[in-house]
């Protein structure tokens, strides 16, 4: 018979630890199965949007460097450089991620694009209406736009 759920609700760290030693026991018919499965959809959704989010973050820099040249900074860089190397280490523990870069581009794109405008003071017509940026060139150490 299942947990309560009310366990869940409750102490959600417990229910994680018990959850885990119930598993670990092969006490399986013990198993919370509904809050489970929804925890793990939730964790792979997590990943996923941090994915989006530091996606778009290192576009709305690149974004930023390439139209606002006069105020590029080693700050800048430095972002754009660990955004990449976040972005790497995602992909490398979950290579599913890979496509979402490619998939996603229009709304990540949308997004970096509002995120550029309100730091930027820039209108939203002064970014190009498309991601001018590949996503080789989007994921690549070496690359920092023109202006």
């Amino acid at each position: 018979m299942p947990r309560n759920s009310a366990d869940y609700d409750d102490d959600f760290f417990a229910w994680t630890q018990e959850q885990a030693r119930l598993l670990r026991t092969g006490e399986l018919t013990q198993i919370d199965i509904d809050n489970v499965v929804e925890e793990l959809e939730s964790m792979g959704r997590s990943v996923r949007r941090e994915l989006r989010s530091r996606l778009a973050l290192l576009i709305m820099h690149l974004l930023k460097w390439q139209h606002q040249p006069v105020f590029r900074s080693r700050s800048w860089s430095g972002t754009v450089r660990e955004q990449r190397a976040q972005i790497k280490e995602l992909i490398d523990e979950s290579p599913s991620l890979g496509p979402v870069l490619a998939e996603g581009l229009t709304s990540i794109y949308a997004s970096a694009v509002r995120k550029a405008v309100l730091e930027t003071g820039l209108s939203e017509i002064s970014f190009p209406a498309n991601c001018p940026y590949t996503p080789e060139q989007i994921l690549s150490e070496d690359f920092l736009p023109e202006d």
